[in-house]
């Protein structure tokens, strides 16, 4: 795909992972929405940097559907189309997997409410938009934890295989004109989870074949990588995980 004129939207993008997403996507000629949640001076600042011009900073909450429906329609109104998405936004909490009475009712439906029924919200109201491109993608960021069971908590991990699941059913549907990938890294250097420091995550990354932290940039690689050069592929899950699922 080549990304000049291309539209992409990002959810999450005030984060590391999706802030540097949009940079490489910008970098190419994409004009980028860049989605944030309670964050807006720091969805300015991502905009700021991106190079091009036409970017924007939109209020795209992961649980308010119709707002997001109303994002849609903006977007269809300003931008005439959108051929990327990536849903990058997510929540989670540090809970031992051990202390099971520590894993509450409200915290497991905020979970799944984040990490599943918001991408899936996405995509609902973005495929009519994306299948007038006729060649879309759609990126999920899930997490190895889908796979190895492992991650913040045992919902974190839980939620994210229902977000892997889901990424296969869409690839059925949405083909020929949209494809459908999964990025899966392992634990990421930032601060997406609350209390997670850089020395626990080096901990994980030293298990791991390639002994090193999985950086921001590398994730956003993937990203770019699926979008822009599998355009025979979809429905596939990329490890972006120093080798930690053969570790």
């Amino acid at each position: 795909m080549n990304l000049k004129d291309k539209v992409a939207v990002i959810t999450g993008a005030s984060g590391a992972i999706g802030a540097a997403t949009a940079r490489l996507l910008a970098r190419d000629g994409a004009r980028v929405i860049v989605g944030y949640n309670s964050k807006p001076e720091e969805a300015e600042k991502v905009v700021a940097s991106l190079a091009g011009s036409g970017h924007r900073a939109m209020r795209i909450p992961a649980l308010e559907t119709s707002v997001i429906r109303e994002v849609a329609a903006t977007v269809e109104r300003d931008f005439g189309r959108c051929d990327v998405l990536v849903n990058s936004a997510g929540f989670t909490r540090m809970v031992p997997h051990h202390d099971l009475e520590a894993l509450d009712d409200d915290l497991i439906d905020a979970i799944f409410a984040a990490n599943v029924r918001g991408p899936f919200a996405m995509v609902r109201a973005f495929a009519p938009l994306m299948k007038k491109s006729g060649d879309a993608a759609i990126v999920n960021i899930s997490s190895i934890a889908a796979i190895t069971g492992t991650g913040s908590n045992i919902a974190y991990g839980a939620s994210k295989a229902a977000l892997d699941t889901m990424a296969l059913s869409f690839a059925r549907i949405l083909g020929p004109e949209i494809r459908v990938f999964t990025v899966s890294p392992a634990a990421v250097d930032t601060a997406f989870v609350p209390g997670r420091t850089t020395a626990m995550v080096e901990r994980v990354a030293a298990t791991t074949p390639l002994k090193r932290v999985v950086v921001a940039e590398e994730v956003a690689a993937a990203v770019y990588a699926a979008v822009v050069h599998l355009t025979s592929s979809t429905g596939i899950v990329i490890p972006v995980d120093g080798g930690k699922l053969i570790g």
